[in-house]
């Protein structure tokens, strides 16, 4: 095949075409020539060439027939990209036409041109309606040219607006597929807001119109369905759907601020979010209020449910101070009997806090900023009630009622658990004031207000705490005169037997030591910080007075004064126990005073004017001279004199 290609020549002659191939074909030359003519040969030649031309020929034929299919359909979209063309032209040329015409008729007088201005309108409003089918089909369609070409068109025709809606009311037909219709918001502003500029003039506007639809009409009926159903019937339900339906909206709003809107963004969109909440949040608050204080309740009376304890009225001030001074001088039992519980819940405390912190994080998103303080506070004094006031103060007044008089016998001291619990329940209080309040009052005037209501209720605990612990050290000092007043004997220090003595710590010794080292642990358990040191300060100064004055009562042989000193010996260990240095100071000159009981009665001067008992009134060593036995002896008086 391709050497018949090769045989035709342009201009195309059929004899020279022949000559050619007879002289290519081995044979075919004239008899003349050096090579023999062979007819057959040639013929053979030439049948064989013409079916190849036929090939030929029926191959050309197919090409030449798809080249003119192709060519006529090419020509036929010309031919109706021309008509559209034109077409189109033709209703930008009418749409020009009516305009104006349109615009001459609202100057013509009615009486006199009314069948014209009619017939003008009519048409006016067919060309309109005919545009706007037009738009609605390319948008259909996903045509943006055309989309473009007829609002376009439209712009200056009052049916622009209703060009502008069908295409908000298409763009979001199939939108809303998922569950978070938000997302979805968020999905097809961002899908528009890359199209709306190829297809308007004025795309910040049909924008804003379009998030403007989505607000009053999807998400307004969106919220709707979710917060009236539980408005009246479940606070806590509906407080949550608000807080969680505010926050989603105004983080839409956030995601919709990095488009171009046209004007002040800050505002229209906080105006649209305004629009779908402002008829739930004019209450909030009451709303807010009123849950956290039936659920508050409803917390504290669960709990003492629990216990089954019914909550009393337990006066304070006045007569009740009277009635309970009386009681603590008659050595009547306390007037409250806790059995050992301090009415104080870690696990209450936790979910009122937890409630309160809620209520701050909704005050904080759905208040007016105005307001928010205010607010803010409402909630503040709502925690102060239930939980300062209702809980702690009530289990600290039950646990004062609880504790017994300083006389009682075995008396179970359960205050100090209440101190403890009450010190680690304020930390959480003072932890919430300061990270979910402070921030919503710091720069209001309500942060005055509010530190002066924590700092009253401080007081007013710190006082009681005091009170209750002056009273539990009292109990304390009461029981250990019980042990000495039952262990320690006369003739502990004045024995019958001077010579068979062994000389060690008493038996009352050893138990009040057991007893205030077990007492200092306790306390060291039940507070914290500084409060340790007071405490404990406070108790080794009793403890100490009680020893003091617990030793004036006896007469000492010599070695009576030994075992004396060997109990104080041990009261000075248990003073180092403290870690007060005062304490330890107290035992110290104590000791070096039991020393006056045995040193010969020729150095009491000499041991008077040591380091230790140099600054101690004369009445104080007189006092300790005067114990011993042998004082009365006219050599003791004469050398102390």
């Amino acid at each position: 095949m391709a050497t018949t290609a090769e045989l035709f020549e342009e201009p195309f002659v059929a004899d020279e075409y022949i000559e050619r191939l007879v002289w290519r074909t081995p044979g075919g030359g004239s008899r003349g020539g050096s090579e023999s003519f062979d007819p057959k040969r040639l013929l053979e030649e030439f049948v064989n060439h013409i079916q190849e031309l036929q090939i030929m020929d029926e191959r050309i034929q197919r090409k030449v027939e798809k080249l003119e299919q192709q060519c006529q359909k090419e020509a036929k979209e010309f031919a109706k990209k021309v008509q559209e063309l034109q077409k189109s032209n033709q209703i930008k040329e009418a749409a020009d036409i009516i305009q104006k015409l349109h615009l001459i008729a609202q100057e013509l007088p009615f009486d006199r041109f009314s069948d014209v201005k009619s017939k003008i309108a009519s048409k006016y409003h067919d060309l309109e309606c005919q545009l706007i089918q037009e738009f609605t089909s390319a948008q259909r369609k996903g045509e943006i040219s055309r989309m473009r070409e007829v609002a376009a068109v439209l712009l200056h025709f009052k049916g622009y607006s209703h060009c502008v809606d069908v295409y908000i009311k298409q763009c979001q037909e199939g939108a809303y597929m998922r569950n978070d219709i938000f997302e979805d918001a968020a999905i097809l502003c961002q899908r528009v807001n890359k199209q709306v500029g190829d297809i308007f003039s004025n795309p910040e506007t049909v924008l804003a119109k379009l998030i403007q639809n989505i607000f009053e009409i999807k998400l307004q009926s969106f919220v709707k369905d979710q917060l009236e159903e539980c408005r009246k019937s479940d606070a806590e339900q509906y407080l949550k759907n608000l807080y969680d339906l505010y926050t989603r909206t105004t983080n839409l709003s956030s995601k919709l601020m990095e488009f171009n809107l046209g004007t002040d963004k800050q505002t229209f969109l906080s105006k649209l979010i305004k629009s779908i909440f402002i008829s739930y949040l004019e209450n909030y608050i009451e709303v807010e209020t009123g849950y956290l204080k039936s659920r508050s309740a409803m917390i504290l009376q669960r709990y003492y449910d629990s216990k089954n304890h019914q909550k009393r009225s337990i006066a304070t001030g006045g007569i009740q101070d009277l009635k309970e001074r009386i009681r603590q001088r008659t050595n009547l039992g306390p007037s409250i009997d806790t059995h050992g519980e301090t009415f104080l819940s870690q696990e209450v405390v936790v979910n009122l806090l937890q409630e309160t912190k809620q209520a701050f994080e909704r005050c904080h998103r759905l208040s007016d900023p105005s307001d928010l303080p205010r607010n803010a506070f409402r909630i503040f004094t709502i925690l102060v009630e239930f939980l300062c006031i209702e809980h702690i103060d009530y289990a600290l007044d039950t646990g004062l009622a609880g504790i017994p008089s300083s006389d009682s016998r075995n008396a179970n001291l359960y205050f100090l658990d209440v101190v403890h619990q009450a010190n680690t329940i304020f930390h959480l209080f003072d932890k919430l004031f300061n990270d979910h309040l402070m921030p919503l009052i710091s720069s209001s005037p309500k942060l005055s207000e509010c530190l002066q209501k924590k700092k009253e209720i401080i007081e007013q605990m710190e006082m009681k705490l005091d009170t209750g612990i002056d009273r539990t050290l009292n109990c304390m000092i009461g029981q250990m005169k019980h042990i000495l007043a039952a262990e320690q004997k006369k003739t502990d220090f004045k024995p019958e037997d001077e010579n068979n003595v062994l000389i060690q710590y008493t038996n009352a010794c050893v138990k009040v030591c057991a007893y205030v080292r077990k007492q200092v642990e306790k306390i060291k358990n039940s507070m914290d910080g500084k409060n340790v040191d007071t405490v404990l300060m406070e108790f080794g100064v009793r403890f100490h007075r009680l020893i003091y004055e617990h030793l004036q009562q006896y007469s000492y042989s010599c070695m009576g004064g030994m075992l004396a000193i060997c109990d104080v010996a041990e009261y000075r260990k248990c003073a180092k126990d403290f870690k007060i240095p005062l304490v330890l100071q107290l035992f110290d000159t104590l000791h070096a005073l039991c020393n006056l009981l045995v040193v010969a009665p020729d150095n009491l001067k000499q041991v008077c004017s040591g380091e230790q008992l140099a600054n101690l009134d004369k009445n104080i060593l007189h006092s300790f001279v005067q114990l011993r036995a042998d004082y009365r002896s006219a050599r003791l008086a004469r050398h102390f004199s």
